[in-house]
């Protein structure tokens, strides 16, 4: 018998050797209303149908934690996988990327798709979920498994697996479909409650529930220009040859890496020209742009790309100025409270808005002002003693999570403003069927970033991850439609770059930790790249902004 002790309730129990933890959930006696979907295990997350041998502390997910939640999608996935496999034999699916709250796929099937066929595959995903079909995993040498789907026409899957390195893998059967995924699947078809496929543009939108109601789908929200700029990227990535994760390792073991950041790099600096030429071209045209307004989530590189646009903007003859939106917040007492009563100097309303917006349109209206200073010592706003007015070739840059917000310049005229959204949006995926969540991107990035320069460890940042996240799904995401444009900061060969400097920084997360669940999931997401070493980055990179190593000032 073993000592099984549930975080959720408390309570130690004891069980047989080899009990599921389904099994264990029963035992329990527990009454989770949206779940479970997984479970942690000693912090690292497994499938309900995974069996324990040794005394262990277990901990049930639903789907209202990320994790839960990142489980049901994949299973979903799965679903979806098999009704395309069952309808459309020649056919396949890939998941290309989040969008309105849901996430876009493309139907390959030779001709273009209809709203009947949207019908079809909901109805045989609901008949496989009414079915409940188990998820069967089996685990064999890596070789076994590439070449069971090179068999099968997925190569996407086979070329992964065979640069992964690892000698043992495993794949997911669901009935006569296979398919591979990354981590916990729910044990059958049957603990999928909600979902919904619609047509959407030329492909097809995976709805999952609402992560905070599940009881409802996710609203969908209308992302035209995001989801142009996804587009934009994957058309880039097939002239490449560049589309998953396999082709990426294939293309470094064979000693091109240094081809492909040359080529990455030449495309951002590329598309921040041709944001330089449109704010110049509208100034051209008698609607002369004077405040050019960025925004993005946390670590989407906003410094370094504004710094790269202000010398695009020098070469189209205007003269960038740079404003804080940090010297701008109220002093430190009057700062709004979040729910745990701490500071939250994330809101809106931490900023001095009547004497930004009172600063802002007498700069726009050709007058003089003293620019603020705000004294992160003692707490409060202080007068700089700088004075600045906007002369014919200046041009004000804004960088701030609130930037595209329209109550933050609601009487500056529209002709006036140029709004940019930044962020690092993942194109490359690991495979057709699993793609890279934009935020481990981000979050990666920043575990580097306040482990060099803020002395954070990354314990510390996994700690702080979901707070932040709160903060841009309120203040950030609501206004990024906002954009005249955007541009995507992800570089196609970042993650093998950042590989080899953030794995020795989660190793040492505790396993003993609750960050520790996170920590191990980005390492084993890690271990599917080649690694890249920096050295052929230029110093002008976006990436440098968290390596280090960079030509600009922070």
């Amino acid at each position: 018998m073993l000592q099984i002790y549930c975080k959720n309730n408390g309570q130690t129990k004891e069980f047989p050797e080899g009990s599921s933890l389904l099994d264990i959930y029963d035992g329990f006696g527990l009454q989770m209303p949206y779940g479970p979907v997984s479970a942690k295990v000693n912090n690292k997350v497994e499938s309900l149908t995974f069996r324990v041998y040794f005394n262990k502390d277990v901990e049930f997910l639903d789907i209202t934690s990320d994790s839960g939640m990142r489980t049901y999608v994949r299973s979903l996935v799965f679903i979806l996988a098999k009704a395309v496999d069952d309808l459309y034999p020649a056919g396949s699916v890939t998941l290309e990327h989040p969008i309105s709250k849901g996430y876009f796929c493309k139907l390959h099937i030779d001709r273009s798709i209809g709203l009947d066929d949207a019908i079809r595959i909901k109805q045989r995903m609901q008949e496989i979920i009414d079915a409940d079909i188990p998820f069967v995993r089996t685990e064999c040498h890596t070789d076994d498994v590439v070449r069971l789907f090179g068999e099968r026409g997925m190569f996407d899957k086979a070329k992964l697996l065979a640069t992964s390195g690892q000698l043992y893998s495993y794949y997911y059967r669901l009935g006569d479909t296979v398919d591979c995924y990354y981590s916990s699947l729910v044990p059958s078809t049957g603990f999928i409650s909600r979902f919904d496929i619609v047509k959407y543009y030329d492909g097809l939108l995976l709805r999952i529930p609402n992560k905070t109601d599940p009881e409802k789908l996710e609203d969908v929200v209308k992302q035209e220009k995001m989801l142009d700029v996804f587009q934009e990227y994957h058309h880039w990535n097939q002239i490449l040859g560049i589309s998953t994760v396999g082709d990426l390792n294939v293309v470094c073991r064979e000693g091109r890496a240094t081809e492909l950041i040359n080529v990455s790099e030449a495309l951002q600096e590329k598309k921040i020209a041709q944001i330089a030429d449109e704010i110049a071209g509208r100034s051209q045209n008698g609607k002369r742009v004077k405040l050019v307004l960025i925004s993005g989530p946390s670590s989407s590189g906003k410094t370094t790309f504004s710094k790269r646009l202000s010398i695009q903007l020098i070469t189209n003859g205007m003269r960038p100025y740079p404003i804080s939106l940090d010297d701008y917040f109220v002093n430190r007492e009057d700062t709004p409270l979040d729910e745990e009563g701490n500071h939250d100097f994330e809101s809106f309303y931490a900023l001095d808005l009547p004497l930004f917006e009172e600063q802002m349109n007498a700069l726009i209206e050709g007058k003089e002002i003293e620019l603020p200073r705000f004294n992160f010592t003692t707490g409060k706003r202080e007068m700089s003693g700088k004075k600045l007015r906007v002369d014919d070739n200046m041009v004000l840059i804004l960088e701030g999570i609130h930037a595209l917000n329209p109550a933050l310049t609601p009487r500056i005229p529209a002709e006036n403003k140029y709004k940019i959204y930044v962020s690092a949006l993942t194109t490359i995926l690991l495979d057709n069927h699993n793609y890279i969540p934009t935020t481990d991107n981000r979050l990666l990035r920043r575990i580097i970033r306040d482990y060099k320069y803020r002395n954070y460890s990354a314990e510390a940042t996994i700690a702080r991850w979901p707070s932040v996240r709160a903060g841009e799904q309120k203040w950030i995401f609501p206004y990024q439609e906002n954009a005249d444009a955007m541009f995507n900061s992800a570089l196609l060969f970042e993650l093998p770059v950042l590989k080899d400097h953030v794995e020795p920084v989660l190793r040492k997360v505790p396993k003993r930790s609750p960050e520790y669940s996170e920590a191990y999931r980005l390492l084993r997401f890690l271990d599917y790249f080649v690694s890249v070493q920096d050295s052929e980055l230029p110093p002008t990179s976006l990436l440098r902004e968290f390596l280090g190593g960079s030509s600009f000032n922070y």
